[in-house]
């Protein structure tokens, strides 16, 4: 009887050591495809697929943000309407974010007149990045 339960507990204890093997693998290979499937997005989101430029009248640029502080502004796409005034509908504001400060410098001397911006748009963006997916990174006044 008890060469039956030395058998018993053996026999307990390999299985418990293959199912901690079992188990250990596992973790590690779902660990791995996170990291992977977190690079690629990473990649993935950042990469441009459009660029170009627009033309309008710069409404607004502005330092936003609660924790993660980019340069936010807006371009007034459409010319002025026939009252005399600019038409700023939804439509024709276009929202985007400056790429760096130095981008931000620029664009405030030009704020309340017509430029050109040179943008790229990616597929997403993080918030440390900013609010929109269009990332102006030169700007040029329209004389």
């Amino acid at each position: 009887m008890n060469n039956l339960t030395d058998n018993v507990k053996s026999s307990f204890q390999s299985g418990a050591q293959k199912t901690m093997r079992f188990v250990k693998r596992l973790l590690l290979v779902l660990v791995i495809l996170t990291l992977l499937a977190s690079v690629a997005y990473y990649f993935i989101s950042g990469m441009t697929f459009s660029e170009g430029n627009r033309a309008g009248y710069l409404v607004k640029i502005s330092k936003k943000g609660m924790v993660f502080k980019t340069y936010e502004g807006q371009l007034n796409l459409a010319g002025l309407g026939m009252s005399g005034l600019a038409d700023m509908s939804s439509e024709n504001v276009w929202a985007f974010t400056a790429a760096n400060e130095a981008t931000y410098q620029e664009l405030q001397k030009y704020e309340g007149k017509k430029v050109t911006l040179h943008y790229k748009e990616r597929y997403r963006s993080f918030p440390w990045q900013g609010e929109t997916k269009y990332f102006v990174d030169k700007v040029e006044p329209v004389e």
